[in-house]
Protein backbone atom coordinates (compact mmCIF):
# COMPACT_ATOMS: atom_id res chain seq x y z
CA UNK A 1 0.00 0.00 0.00
CA UNK A 2 1.30 3.47 -0.94
CA UNK A 3 1.86 5.84 1.98
CA UNK A 4 0.09 9.17 1.46
CA UNK A 5 3.06 10.91 3.03
CA UNK A 6 5.19 9.93 0.04
CA UNK A 7 3.34 12.53 -2.00
CA UNK A 8 4.57 15.37 0.21
CA UNK A 9 7.78 15.71 -1.82
CA UNK A 10 5.87 16.53 -5.01
CA UNK A 11 4.29 19.87 -5.80
CA UNK A 12 0.76 20.05 -7.19
CA UNK A 13 2.38 21.30 -10.41
CA UNK A 14 4.41 18.11 -10.82
CA UNK A 15 1.42 15.94 -9.99
CA UNK A 16 -0.84 17.87 -12.39
CA UNK A 17 1.59 16.92 -15.17
CA UNK A 18 0.97 13.21 -14.56
CA UNK A 19 -2.75 13.37 -13.70
CA UNK A 20 -5.85 14.11 -15.73
CA UNK A 21 -6.80 17.78 -15.41
CA UNK A 22 -10.11 16.89 -13.79
CA UNK A 23 -8.08 15.96 -10.68
CA UNK A 24 -7.01 19.60 -10.16
CA UNK A 25 -9.26 21.81 -8.03
CA UNK A 26 -10.62 25.17 -9.11
CA UNK A 27 -8.04 27.90 -8.47
CA UNK A 28 -10.59 29.81 -6.39
CA UNK A 29 -9.78 27.46 -3.49
CA UNK A 30 -6.47 28.76 -2.21
CA UNK A 31 -4.34 29.01 0.95
CA UNK A 32 -5.81 31.65 3.23
CA UNK A 33 -2.56 32.72 4.87
CA UNK A 34 0.83 33.41 3.35
CA UNK A 35 3.53 30.84 3.88
CA UNK A 36 1.19 27.93 4.57
CA UNK A 37 3.15 24.68 4.18
CA UNK A 38 2.44 22.02 1.61
CA UNK A 39 0.12 19.34 2.94
CA UNK A 40 -0.43 15.80 1.70
CA UNK A 41 -2.77 13.29 3.25
CA UNK A 42 -5.72 10.98 2.74
CA UNK A 43 -9.03 12.71 2.16
CA UNK A 44 -11.79 12.63 4.74
CA UNK A 45 -14.61 14.15 2.66
CA UNK A 46 -17.76 15.78 4.06
CA UNK A 47 -20.69 17.65 2.57
CA UNK A 48 -22.42 20.45 4.47
CA UNK A 49 -25.83 21.59 3.23
CA UNK A 50 -26.44 25.28 2.72
CA UNK A 51 -26.15 27.41 5.88
CA UNK A 52 -24.92 24.45 7.89
CA UNK A 53 -21.61 23.11 9.22
CA UNK A 54 -22.62 20.10 11.34
CA UNK A 55 -20.81 17.50 9.24
CA UNK A 56 -17.47 19.31 9.41
CA UNK A 57 -17.81 19.76 13.16
CA UNK A 58 -18.52 16.02 13.47
CA UNK A 59 -15.56 15.18 11.23
CA UNK A 60 -12.93 16.71 13.50
CA UNK A 61 -13.66 13.98 16.07
CA UNK A 62 -13.73 11.17 13.51
CA UNK A 63 -11.07 11.88 10.90
CA UNK A 64 -7.81 9.97 11.56
CA UNK A 65 -4.64 11.90 12.31
CA UNK A 66 -2.94 12.98 9.11
CA UNK A 67 -6.20 13.36 7.22
CA UNK A 68 -7.10 16.30 5.03
CA UNK A 69 -10.74 17.14 5.71
CA UNK A 70 -12.28 18.07 2.37
CA UNK A 71 -15.53 20.03 2.56
CA UNK A 72 -18.22 20.52 -0.05
CA UNK A 73 -20.04 23.48 1.48
CA UNK A 74 -23.54 24.42 0.44
CA UNK A 75 -22.78 28.13 -0.04
CA UNK A 76 -20.25 30.90 0.47
CA UNK A 77 -22.45 32.96 2.78
CA UNK A 78 -21.92 31.03 6.03
CA UNK A 79 -18.66 29.85 7.58
CA UNK A 80 -18.26 26.12 8.06
CA UNK A 81 -15.41 26.45 10.59
CA UNK A 82 -13.88 28.94 13.00
CA UNK A 83 -10.90 29.27 15.30
CA UNK A 84 -11.82 26.67 17.91
CA UNK A 85 -12.79 24.05 15.33
CA UNK A 86 -9.46 24.55 13.55
CA UNK A 87 -7.59 24.39 16.86
CA UNK A 88 -9.27 21.13 17.88
CA UNK A 89 -8.64 19.64 14.43
CA UNK A 90 -4.99 20.61 14.68
CA UNK A 91 -4.76 19.18 18.22
CA UNK A 92 -6.17 15.90 16.96
CA UNK A 93 -3.57 15.69 14.18
CA UNK A 94 -5.70 16.66 11.19
CA UNK A 95 -3.37 18.00 8.49
CA UNK A 96 -5.57 20.69 6.94
CA UNK A 97 -9.02 21.76 5.80
CA UNK A 98 -9.76 22.12 2.10
CA UNK A 99 -13.10 23.90 1.80
CA UNK A 100 -15.22 24.66 -1.23
CA UNK A 101 -16.79 27.43 0.80
CA UNK A 102 -15.74 29.93 3.46
CA UNK A 103 -14.42 29.95 7.02
CA UNK A 104 -13.98 32.52 9.80
CA UNK A 105 -11.48 33.42 12.53
CA UNK A 106 -8.63 33.35 10.03
CA UNK A 107 -6.28 35.20 12.38
CA UNK A 108 -6.47 32.35 14.89
CA UNK A 109 -5.71 29.67 12.32
CA UNK A 110 -2.83 31.74 10.98
CA UNK A 111 -1.40 32.27 14.47
CA UNK A 112 -1.57 28.51 15.07
CA UNK A 113 -0.22 27.78 11.57
CA UNK A 114 -3.12 25.50 10.75
CA UNK A 115 -3.34 25.12 6.96
CA UNK A 116 -6.63 26.37 5.56
CA UNK A 117 -7.54 26.26 1.88
CA UNK A 118 -10.90 27.83 1.03
CA UNK A 119 -12.68 30.34 -1.17
CA UNK A 120 -12.55 33.08 1.43
CA UNK A 121 -13.48 34.35 4.86
CA UNK A 122 -16.76 35.54 6.33
CA UNK A 123 -17.68 36.21 9.98
CA UNK A 124 -21.17 34.68 9.79
CA UNK A 125 -21.35 31.16 11.32
CA UNK A 126 -23.40 28.34 9.88
CA UNK A 127 -25.93 26.34 11.85
CA UNK A 128 -25.84 22.75 13.04
CA UNK A 129 -29.12 21.25 11.93
CA UNK A 130 -28.60 19.25 8.74
CA UNK A 131 -27.17 15.80 8.08
CA UNK A 132 -25.01 15.62 4.98
CA UNK A 133 -22.17 13.34 3.88
CA UNK A 134 -19.58 12.15 6.39
CA UNK A 135 -16.54 10.37 4.94
CA UNK A 136 -18.24 9.72 1.63
CA UNK A 137 -17.79 10.98 -1.93
CA UNK A 138 -18.15 14.74 -2.42
CA UNK A 139 -17.33 17.27 -5.11
CA UNK A 140 -14.89 19.97 -4.04
CA UNK A 141 -13.50 22.59 -6.40
CA UNK A 142 -14.93 20.64 -9.32
CA UNK A 143 -13.14 17.42 -8.35
CA UNK A 144 -14.84 14.25 -7.20
CA UNK A 145 -13.14 13.30 -3.93
CA UNK A 146 -13.56 9.88 -2.33
CA UNK A 147 -12.37 8.65 1.08
CA UNK A 148 -8.73 7.60 0.87
CA UNK A 149 -7.85 9.69 -2.17
CA UNK A 150 -4.68 11.66 -1.49
CA UNK A 151 -4.93 15.44 -1.40
CA UNK A 152 -1.82 17.53 -2.06
CA UNK A 153 -2.18 21.28 -1.54
CA UNK A 154 0.09 24.29 -1.40
CA UNK A 155 0.36 27.78 -2.88
CA UNK A 156 0.50 26.30 -6.40
CA UNK A 157 -2.89 24.62 -6.17
CA UNK A 158 -4.67 21.49 -5.00
CA UNK A 159 -4.66 18.07 -6.65
CA UNK A 160 -6.48 14.89 -5.71
CA UNK A 161 -4.89 11.53 -6.51
CA UNK A 162 -7.46 8.70 -6.77
CA UNK A 163 -6.85 5.93 -4.25
CA UNK A 164 -6.74 3.15 -6.89
CA UNK A 165 -3.96 4.99 -8.76
CA UNK A 166 -1.68 6.02 -5.90
CA UNK A 167 1.17 3.70 -6.81
CA UNK A 168 1.09 4.48 -10.53
CA UNK A 169 0.91 8.24 -10.01
CA UNK A 170 3.71 8.18 -7.45
CA UNK A 171 5.93 6.24 -9.85
CA UNK A 172 5.13 8.63 -12.71
CA UNK A 173 5.89 11.68 -10.54
CA UNK A 174 9.23 10.21 -9.44
CA UNK A 175 10.13 9.41 -13.04
CA UNK A 176 9.30 12.94 -14.15
CA UNK A 177 11.35 14.55 -11.39
CA UNK A 178 14.31 12.24 -12.07
CA UNK A 179 14.19 13.09 -15.77
CA UNK A 180 14.11 16.84 -15.17
CA UNK A 181 16.62 17.03 -12.31
CA UNK A 182 19.87 16.84 -14.36
CA UNK A 183 18.66 19.33 -16.99
CA UNK A 184 20.28 22.77 -16.91
CA UNK A 185 18.31 25.89 -17.73
CA UNK A 186 20.43 26.33 -20.85
CA UNK A 187 19.58 22.82 -22.08
CA UNK A 188 15.90 23.35 -21.30
CA UNK A 189 15.94 26.69 -23.13
CA UNK A 190 17.55 25.21 -26.23
CA UNK A 191 15.05 22.34 -26.41
CA UNK A 192 12.14 24.61 -25.63
CA UNK A 193 13.12 27.18 -28.25
CA UNK A 194 13.54 24.48 -30.91
CA UNK A 195 10.12 23.05 -30.08
CA UNK A 196 8.39 26.45 -30.14
CA UNK A 197 10.01 27.41 -33.44
CA UNK A 198 9.01 24.05 -34.95
CA UNK A 199 5.40 24.58 -33.89
CA UNK A 200 5.39 28.09 -35.37
CA UNK A 201 6.77 26.83 -38.69
CA UNK A 202 4.21 24.02 -38.77
CA UNK A 203 1.44 26.59 -38.37
CA UNK A 204 2.83 28.79 -41.12
CA UNK A 205 4.03 31.61 -38.87
CA UNK A 206 7.01 33.40 -40.40
CA UNK A 207 7.45 36.32 -38.01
Amino acid sequence: MTDAGAFHEFSPTTLADVLDHDRVMDHGIRPLWSGAPRVAGPAYPVRCPSRDNLMLHAAIYRAPAGSVVVVEAGDTDYAVAGGNVCAVAQKRGIAAFVVDGVVRDLAEARANRFPLFARGVIPIPGGKDAIGVLNGPVRCGGVLVAPGDVVVADEEGIVVVPAPRLGAVLAAARERVAKEAPETLEAWEAAHRARIEAILREKGFAG
